[in-house]
């Protein structure tokens, strides 16, 4: 038991880590699409736009650049090549290798099949990719020769690691994600509020290891066949439990440049971009992050037993609530302050052990 704690603080450590040098980018980023979201739900600004499309690629660019990014701070945290590490990121997120992956269409290279796997946004096909590289690089640097290794090196770590990536780290991902999307739907159609409080427990984590894109994929689907979607509903109240565990540790601190951290962590939640609360507040103290956990899931059970569901595609976030208008949707506004109370008074409540706190 002792090792596997030990792990699982290794693991926390170093994905907290990779996060950390982007915390105050993520935050920025996540208030400036909330804003735009006002700004567009106010018809102050058109969504179509071309305002709306210089503002929404200064939001959103982070986001969807990630791997990239990602790859150079777990380069410096493992001690790869961030360079190398970083055009392994752009192969990920190549326009025409994007688009047909984007169409869910296969690729065959040398005559073996590539899954399509959406990497923008990802987090852990990067991170492994990134960890693998480490490795191939000690090695070519100890077998090549200095007179090629200047050059030869990096382009054996980027067809090899950029390789594996593609065939093994991506589609790994994937097919636990969509086997979890499966199970949801059976227990769904079992029991609502059964559903909505595991998903609402274990969807914060799945962000974590990049598991909760099939649900997405799921939720569009859903919204465009059916024209309404209850996953985005279950996953409302964790987005809250973020934002409460995230304030309650504010409240805790007496580190100043921490307190203004949490702030701007919480703020981004309540946005609906929770990156900065998990990575840079509650999963590095490790007690918010199971709070929120505690709090998604007794706020995902009661969104499950409103019924409610999304008309549209949308983060949940306090700008996007009116997205759930309709059946149930005001015990489902009640699940979201439910999950935001939950976890910050089991975190106001608990002691919490960390450098700023």
């Amino acid at each position: 038991m002792k090792e596997n704690k030990s792990m699982i603080n290794v693991v926390i450590d170093g994905i907290s880590g990779i996060f950390l040098p982007i915390i105050n980018l993520l935050s920025a980023a996540g208030i400036l699409k909330g804003i735009l979201a006002i700004l567009t739900a106010a018809n102050i600004l058109s969504g179509t736009s071309e305002t709306h499309l210089v503002l929404n690629a200064m939001a959103d660019s982070l986001f969807y650049f990630l791997p990239m990014i990602l790859a150079f701070t777990a380069a410096r945290k493992f001690g790869a090549d961030p360079f190398t590490a970083v055009v392994i990121g752009g192969v990920l997120l190549y326009p025409s290798l994007t688009k047909v992956f984007e169409s869910g269409t296969d690729i065959l290279f040398a005559g073996i099949p590539m899954k399509a796997v959406i990497y923008h946004s990802g987090v852990i096909p990067i991170i492994l990719a990134v960890g693998l590289l480490v490795y191939v690089e000690r090695l070519v640097n100890k077998i090549l020769p200095d007179l090629i290794k200047g050059f030869l090196a990096p382009l054996i770590c980027i067809v090899v690691v950029g390789l594996v990536t593609l065939f093994v780290f991506g589609p790994i991902g994937n097919v636990i994600g969509d086997g979890l999307a499966a199970a949801y739907e059976f227990v769904y159609h079992i029991s609502p509020m059964i559903a909505g409080a595991i998903l609402g427990a274990v969807i914060q984590p799945m962000v974590i290891f990049g598991f909760h894109w099939s649900f997405v994929l799921v939720a569009m689907n859903n919204i465009t066949v059916k024209g309404s979607d209850t996953i985005l509903a279950l996953i409302g109240p964790p987005v809250f439990a973020q934002a409460g565990a995230a304030l309650a540790v504010c409240l805790k601190s007496k580190d100043k440049k921490f307190r203004s951290l949490c702030l701007s962590a919480v703020l981004s939640a309540c946005f609906g971009v929770t990156e900065p609360a998990m990575f840079g507040v509650n999963l590095p103290l490790k007690k918010p992050m199971v709070a929120v956990c505690i709090g998604g899931g007794v706020g995902g059970a009661i969104a499950g037993l409103s019924g409610a569901q999304a008309m549209t595609f949308a983060f949940p976030s306090v700008v996007t609530l009116p997205v759930f208008l309709g059946k149930g949707f005001g015990l489902f506004v009640l699940s979201c302050f439910v999950g935001f109370l939950t976890a910050f008074l089991l975190t106001i409540f608990q002691k919490v052990e960390g450098p700023a706190v």
